[in-house]
């Protein structure tokens, strides 16, 4: 088994049982305590685990929230995939929003040149990116920046949306399960993100395998009000079909 592939079925174990310890991980998996301790530091730099005496905890287990720059580093292949597959989705011409989020944030870089598009923002990295483009119209909603996440929040945020009708919004979010659809961290947020679904005629989330079953504090839409759901193929087959019968088309890429 390569390092990746046993850091992944670390996380799998921590966030099914909600605690992993190095000792039975280093039985289990047939390498030694070092190894397992490598592979711990490595996913907590992720922003995945939590190192705790012995062993980790899952990170959502701690209300924890990992920071933007962390988040990035984290999936990088699939969440390509996930935005080249979600050029799909894009109107020919016309409005989107674009929800703050680092797969969001790589649709963002391969928005084609010769669409026409007025895109809605909440992110100023994202805005900045944008603004460059001369074929798009760029909208920046206001507010209060988060440092975690650089995305704005509150009313001069909220505002807006309230009186916005987008032809798809591209969402993100922390979490995703059949029981509690798409949760968030922060509660600020989570209400920009709910704002944004009701302000678009459809809904895509982009979201890598490794956000679903997870439920964080906030919620802010349920899988019936998601259209598309675009993720990669490390997502098992079985939690893409309660998804799909849940509602939205669920996209494997």
């Amino acid at each position: 088994m390569y390092a990746e592939e046993r850091q992944q079925e670390i996380l799998r174990r921590a966030r099914a049982s909600g605690r992993v310890d190095v000792v039975s991980l280093a039985d289990e998996l047939d390498v030694t305590t070092e190894t397992i301790r490598r592979d711990l530091t490595a996913l907590e730099r992720a922003g995945v685990l939590r190192r705790v005496h012995g062993g980790a905890i899952p990170v959502e287990r701690l209300g924890f929230e990992p920071a933007l720059s962390a988040r990035d580093e984290v999936m990088t292949a699939e969440k390509e995939r996930i935005a080249k597959a979600a050029l799909a989705e894009l109107p020919e011409d016309g409005s989107v929003i674009i929800d703050a989020g680092t797969t969001t944030g790589r649709l963002v870089q391969i928005l084609p040149p010769d669409r026409e598009l007025t895109v809605v923002v909440n992110s100023p990295p994202l805005a900045t990116v944008l603004a460059a483009r001369a074929n798009l119209h760029v909208i920046m909603l206001g507010g209060r920046v988060r440092g975690r996440t650089l995305a704005t929040v509150d009313d001069w945020a909220l505002q807006p949306l309230a009186h916005l009708h987008v032809d798809v919004a591209f969402m993100a979010t922390n979490g995703c399960s059949t029981a509690n659809g798409l949760t968030t961290p922060d509660p600020a947020e989570a209400a920009i993100k709910r704002a944004m679904v009701k302000a678009a005629q459809r809904c895509v989330l982009l979201a890598d395998h490794t956000k679903f079953t997870n439920t964080y504090l906030a919620g802010f839409a349920s899988l019936q009000e998601i259209d598309v759901v675009i993720t990669d193929t490390g997502l098992d087959l079985s939690v893409a079909a309660e998804l799909s019968a849940a509602g939205p088309e669920v996209v494997r890429a």
